[in-house]
């Protein structure tokens, strides 16, 4: 049976270079925004570090806020309307911003401490 389904899309995160990682993004957390981005992979940004808790990249997608939260667990993945930006968490947090929830990080998250300001991060869907 495969992990893939209609509601649940297996993706990679490759941070260029260093690690892939297992990203998996749900529709049924935000519908309109996750058919949005799956229609535009595969999406390749530089990374940036917002705080200590959330590193992310900017990409081309334009969706609206849909479903907003702003209290996210280590893992989560979100999707920043005003940027454009995908965003990932490195630890619990509340932050000041809403963001979209798409999805969760299932790989080893903990190579996301290694990255560096402008290491390159490349989103697409896992056709193993």
């Amino acid at each position: 049976m495969s992990t893939t389904s209609v509601s649940r899309k297996q993706l990679v995160l490759e941070i260029r270079g260093k690690a892939k990682i297992s990203c998996d993004l749900k529709r049924h957390l935000s519908p309109r925004t996750v058919g949005t981005i799956m229609r535009s992979l595969p999406l390749e940004g530089h990374a940036h570090l917002m705080g200590k808790s959330i590193l992310y990249f900017e990409t081309s997608v334009d969706s609206g806020i849909e479903r907003s939260r702003s209290e996210f667990k280590k893992g989560d993945v979100t999707f920043l309307p005003s940027t454009g930006s995908i965003c990932f968490f490195l630890n619990d947090a509340v932050f000041a911003k809403t963001m979209t929830p798409i999805g969760k990080l299932s790989g080893d998250i903990d190579a996301l401490k290694d990255v560096k300001s402008g290491d390159v991060f490349c989103i697409y869907e896992d056709t193993a």
